[in-house]
């Protein structure tokens, strides 16, 4: 396993630091491969400028200006966000990643002919996870629509591969939460953790 652990929060001190370390605790158990971009740490972009923007729908972009983080999206088999929901979607940053990271011939494949539309590039990751904290109720989000969960398990999932392992754990109404609440979210996320994972292989014995 070649798990990429996408990690978006500003402060050191956050929960999604602990939801983090539970996430990368679970995969060293598991033996996988593991890369951690911690977009806040490495000081990220996110914003796309006018002529990026211009050379990624005219397709002559490129993958030079992103090449470290594409060359771990093309690596991996396993792919896991970590993050806060804030407005009920997405940090700005972690969007930015997706929009400048997630390009064509990257991400997936542009229309072929009129009226096409496009194709998955992804199918090489087979686990999708995404662990995520807010300050909404499980009903409001649910009622506005969940959109961050959505970008990331339904549309990003879609140009992953059929049949892919999927995990989701959302701490809801942080602004409240509890040292109780917060410890019981950790063994939700281990527990989904152990699910996106599957069973692992057990070392069998080799007799002389």
């Amino acid at each position: 396993m070649r798990a990429l652990v996408v990690y978006c929060h500003p402060r050191a001190d956050s929960f999604n630091a602990a939801v983090r370390d539970v996430v990368l605790e679970k995969l060293a158990a598991a033996g996988a491969e593991t890369r951690l971009i911690d977009l806040y740490a490495e000081g990220f972009d996110p914003v796309m400028s006018g002529p990026e923007n211009a050379a990624y729908l005219d397709l002559t972009i490129g993958t030079e200006h992103m090449a470290p983080h594409v060359a771990a999206i093309r690596w991996c088999d396993t792919l896991i966000f970590v993050y806060p929901t804030w407005w009920y979607g997405l940090p700005a940053m972690l969007k930015g990643w997706l929009d400048r990271v997630l390009l064509p011939d990257v991400a997936f494949l542009m229309p072929e002919g009129e009226n096409g539309t496009i194709r998955p590039g992804l199918r090489h990751i087979t686990r999708l996870g995404v662990f995520t904290t807010g300050g909404a109720s499980r009903l409001l989000t649910f009622f506005v629509g969940a959109p961050g969960r959505r970008t990331l398990l339904r549309g990003l999932g879609l140009l992953c591969k059929p049949g892919r392992r999927t995990a989701f754990a959302m701490h809801y109404l942080m602004d409240s939460s509890t040292p109780k609440t917060r410890a019981r979210h950790l063994q939700r996320v281990a527990r989904q953790m152990d699910r996106l994972i599957g069973p692992v292989p057990q070392r069998q014995e080799v007799r002389a």
